[in-house]
């Protein structure tokens, strides 16, 4: 009988043993990321209207806009959810009007087609550097780059190169460099959406023109533009 015991409570023993060792197994460690950034570089693609416009001016055809850039992501929140962001970037936007601008040794004239008038084409397009500033929110983890978010802020803008063309009946007529065009541009913008593809908004705070006038009103339009803006680590 104290045999049979013995070896009992020697089986009991190896067996706590055995169950000390399995569970003693630690869990890997998950690193987490706690730096990263979001959102690095952008393209939007644009559809371009223009506001207070002068009498008789309006658009035709499609006017689109080009812009792309690099933002450099600042969270300020401990999950990085909130943050600010600056950069720089290019801007090239095309308006399809009827405003024609003609060269004169005193300087460019303008005047509004003639509904009658059959043309091909009449345009102005800007090219333009921008530094924009930005405050973002997004449901952004370190996980995954799939996430919600609303960016808004002001773009700033230096006119780089701009032209107009007419291409009619007459021939054509194109002028380049035109001083009446505003050097400094600046408007507010928005962003809003999910993952790789949003919407976007910009709308300009200042005239595109400083000093032009059109049966003797001034040319103080300014542009608002709606299209979507990418964005890419």
């Amino acid at each position: 009988m104290r045999i049979v015991l013995s070896c009992f409570l020697l089986l009991f023993v190896f067996n706590v043993f055995s169950q000390e060792n399995t569970t003693g197994v630690e869990a890997p460690i998950v690193k987490v990321d706690s730096l990263y950034r979001e959102d690095q570089f952008y393209f939007a693609i644009t559809y371009n209207t223009l506001v207070d416009k002068p009498t008789g001016l309006s658009q035709n055809k499609f006017s689109s806009g080009f812009s792309a850039g690099f933002l450099r992501d600042m969270p300020i929140n401990k999950n990085r959810t909130i943050a600010i962001a600056s950069g720089f970037g290019f801007t090239y936007n095309n308006y399809n009007q009827n405003l024609i601008i003609s060269p004169t040794d005193a300087g460019p004239v303008y005047a509004l087609i003639d509904p009658n008038t059959k043309y091909n084409k009449n345009k102005f397009s800007l090219l333009s550097v921008d530094v924009p500033v930005e405050f973002r929110w997004r449901s952004s983890t370190y996980e995954s780059h799939k996430f919600w978010r609303i960016y808004t802020g002001i773009k700033f803008s230096y006119l780089l190169y701009g032209k107009s063309v007419y291409d009619g009946s007459t021939g054509k007529v194109s002028v380049t460099g035109n001083k009446d065009f505003s050097k400094f541009q600046y408007g507010a913008y928005i962003s809003s959406g999910y993952n790789t593809i949003n919407l976007y908004a910009y709308y300009g705070l200042n005239s595109l023109f400083k000093s032009a006038k059109v049966n003797d009103e001034s040319i103080d339009m300014r542009s608002l533009n709606f299209g979507i803006i990418f964005y890419i680590l």
